[in-house]
């Protein structure tokens, strides 16, 4: 009889427990750090939690909870082709990251992640398509760091779209372009355009080389008309003080036998016009016949006097 009582209170006790923890489930909930709840009763939101941790409700169907990813969640795109404010067609490849920043703004206007991307699709879109209309192509793509603006167009679509997506309790953190492209129809004529300009960037470089050459050509030509000129200047001075100095020494020798000096001088000017196959035809009195013209006794008087000076000396 004591067993059989025992059996029917621990039956008891554990049906006891059963209950409470059924009715623990249908009132008690736990919201993890992943994520935010909002409660409703009837459809009418009565509380918003934010913050994880256990709390309380009505069981369900009375109020129901709301669950909702509080992570960074990507959208992506994928190839969506724009026009550039110099009227170039270009194709990308976008992404924005995004999260819910206000679950009860969030559930009234999207519901769930299915209608936030698509309302985030054409606020992405639209957006971006704005942007781009406001940028030349040379301005989002360029060799030139300093010319380059991609990076704050960018920056000015993600503020732009978080301003749109406030409304619907989002959140939007970044918004990047993967690729840049052209259509395939304009990408032949884009890159045609791209070496000719390239082409055009080498000739200027060649006739600035050719330039600089042209320069250096000239200043050497100076530099060696200089180097000319002074040398020129030099020689003719050190010619000027050799025929002074040749001068002196003729004026000497003149002055110590002017007979003997006019003899050696005529022999000088016969010893370069006359040779074995040269004739010439002087006057009768000319002094360049005065001494061939004498004997040779008179012819050999100079050379005596010339060997008397030399015992002199």
């Amino acid at each position: 009889m004591t067993t059989r009582y025992g059996w029917v209170k621990w039956v008891v006790i554990l049906g006891f427990l059963t209950v409470v923890l059924v009715v623990s489930n249908l009132v008690m909930f736990v919201v993890d750090t992943t994520e935010y709840a909002v409660v409703t009763q009837f459809g009418r939101v009565v509380q918003t939690i934010l913050k994880p941790g256990l709390y309380w409700k009505l069981p369900e169907p009375i109020q129901t909870v709301q669950r909702y990813d509080n992570r960074m969640q990507i959208y992506e795109a994928g190839q969506v082709e724009f026009l550039t404010k110099d009227k170039k067609s270009v194709l990308t490849d976008f992404y924005g990251s995004w999260k819910i920043k206000d679950p009860l703004e969030f559930m009234k206007a999207v519901k769930d992640k299915v209608g936030a991307e698509g309302r985030l699709s054409d606020v992405f879109s639209s957006t971006l398509g704005m942007q781009f209309g406001r940028f030349d192509l040379s301005d989002l793509v360029n060799t030139n760091a300093a010319q380059m603006k991609l990076h704050d167009m960018l920056t000015q679509v993600t503020l732009e779209c978080n301003r749109k997506a406030a409304e619907y309790g989002i959140e939007v953190v970044n918004v990047e372009l993967r690729t840049l492209n052209f259509p395939e129809k304009n990408r032949l004529s884009v890159f045609g355009r791209m070496k000719a300009e390239r082409e055009q960037i080498a000739r200027k470089y060649r006739s600035e080389g050719s330039e600089e050459a042209a320069k250096l050509r000239a200043e050497a030509k100076k530099e060696e008309k200089q180097i000319l000129s002074q040398a020129y200047k030099n020689a003719e001075i050190l010619r000027g003080e050799g025929d002074a100095e040749s001068i002196r020494v003729y004026a000497q020798a003149f002055q110590k036998d002017p007979e003997f000096y006019k003899f050696v001088r005529t022999l000088a000017v016969y010893d370069k016009i006359i040779d074995d196959k040269t004739t010439v035809v002087f006057p009768a009195d000319s002094d360049l016949l005065r001494f061939l013209g004498q004997k040779q006794q008179s012819a050999a008087k100079p050379e005596t006097s010339m060997k008397e000076k030399d015992g002199v000396k």
